[in-house]
């Protein structure tokens, strides 16, 4: 059976299979072995494709498959957030709490996209230093001295929130509420929420807790040491180092993260905190 181009899921989320990127991390072996097996069954069904790494990117797609973990579908979903392709994250990495099918479900995901069992989903991002830098996950201040802390002043629009004496501090999105910012001791956001986490981490006070704000407010951090440095990173990827009293600004970005979620048994958010995470189970000895 020869699958159409164009598909509308059942809630009415259009995808176009016209040119479909399969992207790997060219240092994964199997990936790069698993790229294959899904340029086989796509052509099979007369769907073109071109297989690319996380190093070469085309903007051209309109449909991406990611294999690999979270750290290959976060850089993928930054490059494509603006041209508005959605992203399909297959898991070949340890947790893999984006993706949405295992190597052994190849088959039967294209079924679900298929038979229009999928829909999109908008997941907002961050962005700071004038868009250069941009985030899913989150944006993280830490000072570059090992064993150092930091006095850091959050303003939210213009207005004194804290002076956190800390190791730094996590700007999160409700996507990334399960990544850095819950091992920091956040909160869990369901990821379609409309705003952000901040949490310090290891603050030297039993009273800094994280606090969530809407998306629509503006975020000023300022330190007012001149050693040592400051870094801030997007993702745990992209970092760069501050000047000595540099005010950095975060808010919503301008673009969405589009993820392409399958429904497939044990894929909702709930399902996935229980799997992966091993949220709410009692441990027994």
């Amino acid at each position: 059976m020869i699958m159409e181009k164009v598909i509308k899921s059942v809630n009415g989320d259009i995808i176009d299979l016209s040119k479909v990127g399969i992207f790997y991390n060219e240092e994964n072996d199997s990936a790069k072995k698993m790229s294959q097996h899904i340029v086989s069954t796509l052509e099979n069904k007369n769907i073109n494709c071109e297989v690319l790494t996380t190093k070469n990117f085309n903007k051209d797609i309109t449909l991406a498959f990611v294999l690999g973990g979270d750290g290959t579908i976060l850089k993928t979903s930054r490059y494509y957030a603006k041209y508005g392709v959605p992203i399909l994250g297959i898991n070949l990495g340890r947790l893999g709490f984006l993706s949405q099918a295992k190597p052994t479900q190849i088959e039967e995901a294209i079924v679900c996209i298929q038979n229009g069992n999928f829909k999109i989903e908008d997941r907002i991002m961050l962005s700071t230093l004038n868009g250069e830098m941009n985030a899913l996950n989150d944006i993280v201040i830490k000072g570059e001295a090992f064993s150092r802390t930091s006095r850091l002043y959050v303003h939210i629009n213009d207005n004194i929130v804290c002076d956190y004496l800390a190791d730094g501090i996590i700007i999160s999105t409700p996507t990334g509420s399960t990544a850095y910012t819950l091992s920091a001791g956040g909160p869990i956001l369901f990821p379609t929420l409309d705003a952000m986490v901040i949490v310090p981490i290891c603050p030297h006070t039993m009273n800094a807790r994280p606090i969530v704000i809407p998306s629509t407010e503006i975020i000023s951090i300022t330190s007012s040491q001149k050693k040592p440095l400051l870094s801030i990173s997007a993702d745990g990827q992209n970092t760069l180092d501050l000047k000595p009293n540099q005010s950095i600004e975060i808010k919503k970005s301008d673009y969405c993260a589009k993820l392409l979620l399958l429904n497939m048994h044990r894929n909702s958010f709930y399902s996935v905190l229980k799997e992966k995470l091993h949220w709410g189970l009692s441990w027994q000895g």
